[in-house]
């Protein structure tokens, strides 16, 4: 079998049935999702056999625009599948093919804007969003076609915790509205009192199906060693880390941001010592990847000062300095195959330390493989590893674990400890397990400033959650 690909899957849905689809990267539960969409066998090729129906459709027969008709996909990265570059445009894009009539189409949108509670974003320019804002509109323009299956894939990847408090609330107005979802997930905290049915998957298989009760009575070990992540964020807790004592190395002065003349963030300050690893958390939208991308040289409208050693860095400097692993991944992926890869663009790459770190990330299967045929979590695997053959001394990671299992999590919270031994790391995350893990410190950006210091530990356990938001997720009842 394939990676990624599926054999003698035998699954029947319900209307108005909630499905979550779990398991390892490459598990095969995107490719579920595929066959339902359609989008396999009519845009993916390969051996296929067996049959998909959508009601009375026959999946792999009816023309994909019919199909479309039903069934509505919020894919993994919502970039993919934008043919606007304005909100609105965008919202309104399938009910225009859907040849409604003006006033009904803009009814819809008005309505749609309303129950999703996205207002503040109509208007904009979707590649002005954040990653998170982006995935909003994503499925705005699906609810906005009213199609009666619902299939997302990794819809919480790149969302804050307030956002997934409001997807989730976004699911239990489709279930009341009795639409049927399937939903490929990594982050399984918030799907407990939402699923109907859990769907586990291995190796392209069925391993298992559970009830929410069922799943939630296995053991914190059995889920782990399933490839699984908590399903009670109550249960995870910061681990305290070892004290690194080091000389300061960065400092940052009183610097504000701004986009187009409009300020984002003002008044940050900060100091770093080689062997930090500081967690950038905040809202979607309150300026962190643009606060690190001013870091690695890559924004230039800023004011303030970046001193490295006590001496003052312009972008140039800062560039050659840093590496930074996008959230979009798909960015900084130039090569033809993932070995490529490791070596591009690097001046008398150490094969040495490439082989060993394609053996360290499990990416020795996919040496010869072209890295946009990887799923989203090996992508991210793969972007990890230029980061360590590459030699920088600054490294800036936004979202590192988007769309990543357990398994991969443990792996890439392990890495980026041990490259913190001689480097400073800022990670940007909303993943509160990785940042209990791996995060010796916070600093949290909010209301157009950026405040921090907090140090990730027991102690400090309410402080953490009150800064990334999951008091309040926990803590809200529908």
């Amino acid at each position: 079998m394939a990676e990624g690909g599926v054999e003698n899957i035998n699954l029947s849905v319900n209307a108005g049935e909630c499905i979550l689809l779990c398991g390892r990267s490459g598990c095969g539960k995107t490719t579920i999702t595929k066959l339902i969409n359609g989008l396999i066998p009519h845009y993916f090729a390969g051996e296929l056999s067996g049959s998909v129906k959508v009601g009375s459709l026959d999946a792999f027969q009816t023309p994909m625009y019919q199909l479309a008709e039903k069934v509505g996909s919020v894919f993994q990265n919502p970039r993919t599948q934008f043919f606007n570059i304005d909100v609105d445009s965008e919202i309104a894009f399938g009910i225009e093919n859907e040849a409604v009539r003006p006033d009904e189409l803009h009814q819809r949108l008005d309505a749609t804007i309303d129950t999703l509670k996205i207002k503040p974003l109509q208007g904009r320019n979707i590649f002005e969003l954040s990653g998170g804002e982006k995935q909003k509109i994503a499925f705005a323009s699906v609810y906005a076609m009213n199609p009666d299956v619902y299939l997302l894939d990794e819809p919480s990847s790149n969302l804050d915790m307030a956002s997934i408090y409001d997807l989730k609330a976004y699911l239990q107005l489709l279930k009341q509205q009795r639409k049927t979802i399937l939903i490929a997930e990594h982050r399984l905290y918030y799907l407990m009192d939402v699923a109907d049915r859990i769907v586990y998957l291995s190796e392209g298989k069925i391993e298992a199906i559970h009830t929410p009760e069922s799943f939630c009575a296995l053991s914190g070990n059995t889920r782990k060693s399933m490839g699984l992540r908590a399903v009670d964020l109550r249960c995870v807790h910061p681990k305290d880390k070892p004290r690194r004592e080091h000389s300061v190395l960065l400092e940052v002065k009183d610097v504000a941001l701004h986009y187009k003349k409009r300020p984002i963030v003002k008044n940050i300050t900060l100091k770093a010592a080689k062997g930090e690893i500081i967690g950038v958390v905040g809202c979607n939208g309150t300026g962190k990847t643009t606060f690190l991308r001013t870091l690695c040289g890559l924004h230039k409208d800023y004011t303030g000062a970046f001193l490295w050693s006590g001496k003052q860095q312009n972008g140039k400097d800062r560039m050659k300095r840093s590496y930074m692993v996008m959230q979009d991944v798909n960015y900084e992926l130039f090569a033809d195959s993932v070995g490529a890869e490791c070596s591009f663009g690097i001046k008398n790459p150490d094969m040495e330390l490439v082989e060993k770190t394609l053996s360290e990330l499990e990416l020795i299967p996919f040496r010869e493989k072209h890295p946009n045929t990887l799923s989203g979590g090996q992508k991210q695997r793969v972007a990890v590893a230029v980061s360590m053959i590459c030699g920088k001394e600054l490294l800036v990671f936004d979202e590192p674990t988007s769309g990543l299992d357990f398994d991969s999590m443990q792996q890439v919270a392990a890495l980026i400890q041990k490259l913190a031994a001689d480097k400073i790391i800022f990670v940007v995350t909303h993943d509160y397990e990785f940042i209990c893990q791996v995060c010796s410190r916070i600093i949290h950006f909010g209301q157009g400033q950026m405040t921090g210091g907090i140090v990730v530990s027991e102690e400090n356990e309410k402080q953490i959650r009150e800064r990334i938001g999951a008091v309040d997720t926990l803590e809200r009842k529908d």
